[in-house]
C-alpha cells in the first residue's frame, strides 16, 4: 500500500467513533418481564452481547442481521469472569456501532452490570443503563411472598457467592432475601440460628423464579436444607426468611394458576401455534409445539390461477374461506398477480369463524356473512341464503380450501341451488415424526395434556407418534375434533366452547381448575396428571 494512502487509512480508522452501550436488565427469567424501554433498544441494536441461551427469547425484537454474541464463556472466579465480559463488551463497541449488553435482573443489582459500564467508561466509551426487574423482588413475589407489610418494614439483602458475611449484625425480626445460598444453606441457617433467630423462623426457597419451571420448597431455618433435599429440587434458589413467608397460603398467585407446570402437547402447523402457546402460558403451563403437518402449495396450481382470474372477470357472486390457510392461500396468490383487496368488489364474502374473519379483516374486508351458531361448515350453511334467480345474479361461489377438506359445505350450497368452484388452495402434508425423547414421552405419560385443534391434527399425531398415554388430558377444539378423538381410542377431558386456540386453552385451564378444586377439598396433594400412579389408566 502506497504511503499515502496507508496513512489515509490509517487517520480514518483513528476517526471512527466508537460505539455506544446499553445496559439492559431482562428481569430474572419471565421473558414478559422486560420493559418497554429495553425492547425498543433492542429493536435498534447492531449487536446484542448475551449470558446464554435463556437470553434467546428478547432477540425476536431484533431487527434481521444483528450480531449476536455469547459472552457466557468466562470462567475462573467472579472477579476474572466480570473482567472478561467487561473487556467483550468494550471490544464489541469498538467495531459495532449501536451495542445492547442484556443482564439478568437489573444490571446494577447484584450484577456485573456497574463493573463492566466502568469498564466502559474507561475506554472512553459511551453507556447508559435501563433497569430490570431484579430476581430480590421479583421472584418472591412470583411465590407469593410480599419482602414488606405493616408490621415487616425491614429487609437485608445477602449474596453469600464467594464472600464470608458477618451474620452476627443481623436481628431476627427483619425479613433476609439470601442469594447464592444454595452450596452454604445448612451452615447459613445454623449461623443464623447461632446468631439469635428462632429455629422456627418461616422460610422459602424458590427456584426457577418467575417462569412456569418455579418451584418453592417452605420449611424453617431448622428444616430447610432437609426439605431442599426431601424435594429433590435442584439449582440456585432465593431464599427468604422471616415472618413473611406465612402469607404464601393466602398470596400464592402464580404456583396456583390451573395449568401450572403442565407440560402441553401442542400438535399444529408451526405458523399458527403461537396464540395458543401463549395463552397456555398465562395459565403456567410449559407447551411444546410438534408439528404434525405442513401446509403446501396446491399440485397443480392452474387450478387456483384460473379461480383467481374468474374472481376478476366477475364470475362469482361469493367467496368462501373456510380457514386462516386459505385466506393466506388466495393473498399470496393476490400478491402473485399484482392485485389487492379491490379484486373483491361486488363481491359476498363468507368466513367460516372469528378467526378466519380476523385474517380477512386485514385485507381491509369485513365479511358479509359469519355464522350465528356453530362455526362450522355446518354452521356456515345454517346461515346460507339460497340462491334467488330474481335477486342473485350469478350462482357461483368460489372456495378456495385444503385437499383434504370434508364434503360438508360443498354439499350444503349445492343444496341451497349454488353452483360451487371447490379449488384446491393449499395441501395439507404430514410432518416428519418428532425426535425418539418425544414420541417416548407421548406414549409414557410425561406430558399432562394435548391440545388438537383440527381432526387432521389427530390422525397426524397418532400416525407420526402413537397414541397418547391413557393418563394424558385431551383437549379438543370442537365437536368433530372430539368425534375424530374418540374414533382413534381417545377420551375428550375438555372441549373449547368455541372453535378458537384461545378458547381451546381456556376449556384446558377450566378443567385444570376444577381438577384441582377437587384435589383441594380432598385434602389431597396437588399433582399433574403425569404424576399419577403407575398403572393408573382411564378407560376411554
Amino acid at each position: 500500500m502506497p504511503a499515502k494512502a496507508a496513512a489515509t487509512s490509517a487517520a480514518a480508522k483513528a476517526a471512527r467513533p466508537l460505539g455506544h452501550v446499553t445496559f439492559v436488565g431482562v428481569g430474572p427469567g419471565d421473558p414478559s418481564l422486560l420493559t418497554l424501554a429495553g425492547r425498543d433498544v433492542l429493536a435498534g441494536a447492531d449487536a446484542v452481547v448475551v449470558e446464554g441461551p435463556e437470553h434467546d427469547a428478547f432477540l425476536t425484537y431484533c431487527k434481521p442481521g444483528v450480531e449476536i454474541i455469547d459472552g457466557s464463556g468466562a470462567e475462573g472466579s467472579r472477579a476474572l469472569r466480570v473482567a472478561a465480559r467487561g473487556r467483550l463488551v468494550v471490544k464489541t463497541a469498538k467495531s459495532a456501532a449501536n451495542v445492547v449488553r442484556l443482564l439478568t435482573g437489573d444490571p446494577f443489582t447484584f450484577s456485573s452490570g456497574a463493573e463492566e459500564a466502568a469498564a466502559c467508561r474507561k475506554a472512553g466509551i459511551g453507556f447508559n443503563v435501563i433497569p430490570g426487574v431484579s430476581e430480590v423482588s421479583a421472584v418472591p413475589t412470583y411465590a407469593g411472598i410480599p419482602l414488606t407489610m405493616k408490621n415487616d418494614r425491614e429487609v437485608t439483602v445477602l449474596d453469600l457467592a464467594e464472600t464470608k458475611l458477618d451474620l452476627n449484625r443481623l436481628h431476627a425480626k427483619q425479613t433476609l432475601v439470601l442469594l447464592n445460598a444454595t452450596e452454604v444453606l445448612k451452615e447459613t441457617t445454623a449461623a443464623l440460628i447461632e446468631s439469635g433467630f428462632d429455629a422456627s423462623t418461616p422460610v422459602a426457597a424458590t427456584v426457577g423464579g418467575t417462569t412456569t419451571a418455579q418451584t418453592s420448597v417452605i420449611g424453617t431455618l431448622e428444616t430447610i436444607a432437609a426439605e431442599i433435599r426431601a424435594a429433590k429440587v435442584t439449582g440456585e434458589a432465593v431464599i427468604v426468611v422471616g415472618a413473611v413467608v406465612e402469607q404464601r397460603e393466602a398470596l400464592s398467585w402464580f404456583e396456583t394458576k390451573p395449568l401450572f407446570g403442565w407440560r402441553i402437547l401442542v400438535p399444529r402447523t408451526k405458523d399458527q401455534a403461537g396464540p395458543l402457546m401463549d395463552r397456555l402460558r398465562r395459565y403456567g403451563a410449559m407447551p411444546e409445539e410438534v408439528p404434525t403437518i405442513s401446509v403446501e402449495p396446491p399440485r397443480n396450481p392452474q387450478q387456483m390461477d384460473k379461480a383467481i382470474r374468474g374472481l376478476v372477470e366477475g364470475r362469482y357472486e361469493w367467496v368462501a374461506f373456510t380457514s386462516v390457510n386459505a385466506v393466506k392461500a388466495v393473498r399470496e396468490k393476490f400478491d402473485e398477480y399484482g392485485l389487492d383487496a379491490r379484486a373483491f368488489s361486488g363481491l359476498k364474502i363468507a368466513a367460516v369463524g372469528e378467526k378466519t374473519a380476523e385474517a380477512i379483516a386485514a385485507w381491509g374486508i369485513r365479511p358479509d356473512l359469519l355464522p350465528s351458531g356453530e362455526q362450522s361448515a355446518a354452521g356456515l350453511v345454517e346461515d346460507w341464503p339460497p340462491f334467488d334467480e330474481v335477486l342473485d345474479p350469478i350462482n357461483r361461489v368460489f372456495l378456495p380450501r385444503a385437499d383434504i377438506a370434508t364434503e360438508t359445505l360443498v354439499a350444503g350450497l349445492t343444496d341451497l341451488g349454488w353452483e360451487v368452484d371447490d379449488v384446491t388452495a393449499y395441501r395439507t402434508v404430514r410432518a416428519a415424526p418428532p425426535p425418539a425423547p418425544t414420541r417416548e414421552a407421548i406414549k409414557s405419560g410425561k406430558f399432562d395434556a394435548v391440545v388438537f385443534t383440527s381432526s387432521s391434527t389427530v390422525r397426524n399425531l397418532v400416525g407420526i407418534a402413537g397414541k397418547p398415554h391413557a393418563s394424558t388430558v385431551i383437549a379438543v377444539i370442537g365437536p368433530a375434533t372430539l368425534k375424530t378423538s374418540e374414533e382413534h381410542g381417545l377420551r375428550v377431558d375438555a372441549m373449547a366452547e368455541a372453535p378458537s386456540a384461545e378458547e381451546l386453552a381456556d376449556a384446558l385451564a377450566r378443567f385444570g381448575a376444577s381438577r384441582r378444586d377437587t384435589m383441594v377439598e380432598a385434602g389431597e396433594p396437588v399433582t399433574r396428571p403425569s404424576e399419577r400412579r403407575a398403572g393408573s389408566r382411564r378407560k376411554s
